[in-house]
């Protein structure tokens, strides 16, 4: 029987079936921001862990950026403190990180597929 698009892209990325009966993906591209990273930057740090993959890790700013003006710093304290959070793990783990200043920071679901990053399937 023929398979769907998820099956193919599924059975793919397909590492092993655990033994809970879940499967193991391999993931071939991250693109990650400034909210949900540092947690798993800081987990990374805490079990002395490298990220596998860092030339296939990028990082964009997406959610804190302000409308009006994108000038540092920014008065939003918090924000101010992710974006540079974002640039000291991407620096200290070797990811490439699209910064305000590249011309590339935007949208973190449309920087990939406007960078060639993502491709179908």
């Amino acid at each position: 029987m023929s398979q769907s698009l998820f099956e193919k892209v599924w059975n793919a990325h397909a590492v092993r079936q655990l033994s809970n009966g879940q499967t193991q993906l391999l993931i071939g591209t991250h693109l990650i921001h400034e909210v949900t990273s540092p947690q798993a930057f800081g987990m990374l740090r805490d079990l002395g862990l490298p990220v596998k993959y860092p030339h296939r890790t990028f990082a964009t700013v997406d959610h804190i950026v302000p409308t009006q003006s994108q000038v540092e710093p920014f008065a939003d304290p918090l924000a101010q403190e992710m974006i540079e959070a974002l640039r000291k793990n991407c620096a200290e783990f070797g990811i490439t990180f699209f910064d305000l200043s590249t011309g590339h920071q935007g949208i973190v679901h449309v920087v990939g597929p406007e960078m060639g990053i993502t491709q179908p399937g």
